[in-house]
């Protein structure tokens, strides 16, 4: 399926600590998530293992928000959480 980001997402990738790379790795090979109003998303934890905002994390967890229109992925936004999760 054709994965078709959206500027938006791009804009807040960067501010969020991702990456258009990782954003594709989460929707094809991420696991499934809960999202509102009809959406789908996929989440993946990535090693982070260094100081964001002054703060050391271990892990990051990437989530992506989508819909699907006709035989794409249509990104809608991008969440980052630093932390740590288990496996």
């Amino acid at each position: 399926m054709d994965i078709r980001i959206d500027p938006h997402t791009l804009e807040r990738s960067g501010e969020r600590g991702t990456t258009e790379e990782e954003i594709r790795d989460v929707l094809e090979s991420g696991f499934p998530v809960v999202a509102k109003h009809g959406r789908l998303a996929k989440a993946k934890v990535y090693e982070f293992g260094r100081r964001r905002q002054k703060k050391y994390y271990e892990q990051k967890r990437v989530e992506v928000v989508c819909t699907i229109e006709e035989d794409a992925l249509i990104t809608v936004t991008v969440y980052v959480f630093y932390g740590r999760w288990e496996a």
